[in-house]
């Protein structure tokens, strides 16, 4: 029997693989989600570089919010990865969940960033 981050691990791998096959060289935006904060990075996997990043631990975030584990981190944080991906000239983006169900913060980080500007 697999455990659980056996499990997020072929998940995230299944998930990443349907990604390479529809991108067609877009950015990737890959999300990380802990018990405390949210992370967002743009990763270019042509390049092997990261384009741009946000999470809820940056200062500016972190006065604002009252925790970095809630939809609202995961909102402001999408919103300010737009914006840190509209400033680099990239508006079209592939939404990579990893083993995440597509829900609660997740969905709230992946709304915001539309709002915000981009397109996946």
């Amino acid at each position: 029997m697999l455990n659980s981050k056996e499990l997020f691990k072929r998940r995230a791998q299944r998930n990443r693989s349907a990604l390479r096959r529809k991108s067609t060289g877009k950015v990737r935006l890959s999300i990380f989600r802990s018990s405390k904060n949210i992370y967002a990075q743009l990763i270019d996997d042509e390049n092997g570089v990261t384009v741009a990043a946000a999470s809820s631990l940056e200062k500016d975030l972190r006065a604002a919010l009252k925790t970095g584990a809630d939809k609202a981190a995961a909102e402001a944080v999408g919103k300010l990865v737009a914006e840190r991906a509209l400033e680099k000239g990239l508006n079209e983006v592939v939404f990579d969940r990893g083993g995440y169900r597509y829900h609660g913060r997740v969905k709230a980080l992946a709304d915001s960033a539309r709002e915000a500007g981009l397109k996946f």
